[in-house]
């Protein structure tokens, strides 16, 4: 998890949101589903959110609670 971990701070870095320094454990929401062959997931810690397909990382937002309970959660991402 550690060498996935560190494509999060690149990810978040790059979209210049808050998350340096933040540790794993930190990241305590959970959200995940599957759409056809593919597992998305969403973790996200008080700050930001990260979307997952199957295990890789896509992208990272600024978490907001519309996101919890979304009917199309990946909507809130760029794809």
């Amino acid at each position: 998890m550690d060498l996935a971990w560190n494509l999060v701070y690149d990810l978040l870095e790059e979209r210049g949101l808050p998350g340096d320094g933040l540790e794993v454990q930190e990241y305590t929401g959970i959200h995940s589903w599957v759409e056809d062959p593919t597992r998305y997931t969403v973790v996200h810690s008080p700050t930001v959110a990260v979307l997952f397909a199957d295990t890789r990382t896509l992208d990272a937002i600024v978490f907001h609670h519309d996101l919890l309970g979304a009917d199309d959660p990946k909507s809130f991402f760029r794809l």
